[in-house]
């Protein structure tokens, strides 16, 4: 159990780059005891190339830009109406490994589904959720001093015809879903969001949790 408080901050609608940078440079200057941070959010219209991202999977992009960034995984798309999770956490001070994350973070949405009545599950070939065959939250994380950034996307109630403008996650053909379609519980983005944290905190190992409103400049250490 950390003692440590895990400081979740709600950021509104913010660009994708300047949360990508803030991401940045949070991981680059936190210290062995910084406090593990996860940032909710939502942002304007964006597609996102991972690392491994093949120009293929971006069928025709049209007037939505794309930005190439550092974590793993292809090409998704972020827009208004979906939550998005940083998670920002010291995985060698938790003694955890970036593959436990990632099923740490895929069992915190099925579990968070499961309140909203949407059974979901994770799948071992392609790293994300899923209900039925059709995806509805992606992860992408990028490990660097033994620090997370990055982190997941949950569709909440969003326009999902930009995914017909790729292969998302590189997989063609790949349906997407959201919440709203999936589940009678009507819910924000930002509630979701604060439903999701808790969930991670707890399974996390962290002993309290600090909300907060504010911008990506109120991270500074």
């Amino acid at each position: 159990m950390s003692q440590l408080p895990l400081l979740i901050r709600w950021l509104g609608q913010v660009d994708y780059e300047t949360a990508w940078h803030a991401m940045q440079q949070f991981t680059d200057t936190r210290g062995a005891q910084s406090a593990d941070e996860i940032w909710l959010l939502e942002h304007p219209p964006v597609f996102t190339q991972g690392q491994a991202g093949k120009a293929e999977h971006l069928l025709f992009p049209g007037d939505i830009p794309v930005v190439q960034v550092d974590r793993g995984g292809q090409v998704t798309y972020h827009g208004p109406g979906q939550l998005v999770a940083y998670v920002l956490v010291d995985i060698r001070r938790l003694g955890m490994g970036v593959r436990e994350l990632v099923s740490l973070i895929e069992n915190s949405l099925i579990e968070l589904l499961a309140d909203y009545t949407v059974s979901a599950v994770a799948r071992a070939d392609a790293p994300g959720v899923y209900v039925g065959d059709a995806k509805i939250a992606s992860l992408g994380l990028r490990i660097r001093r033994g620090c997370s950034f990055h982190g997941l996307a949950l569709n909440v109630d969003m326009d999902l015809a930009p995914f017909k403008r790729i292969n998302p996650c590189g997989y063609q053909g790949l349906r997407m879903t959201r919440l709203a379609d999936e589940s009678d519980h009507a819910t924000s983005v930002q509630q979701a969001g604060t439903a999701l944290a808790r969930i991670l905190g707890r399974r996390l190992g962290h002993a309290a949790l600090e909300f907060s409103e504010g911008t990506t400049d109120s991270h500074e250490q």
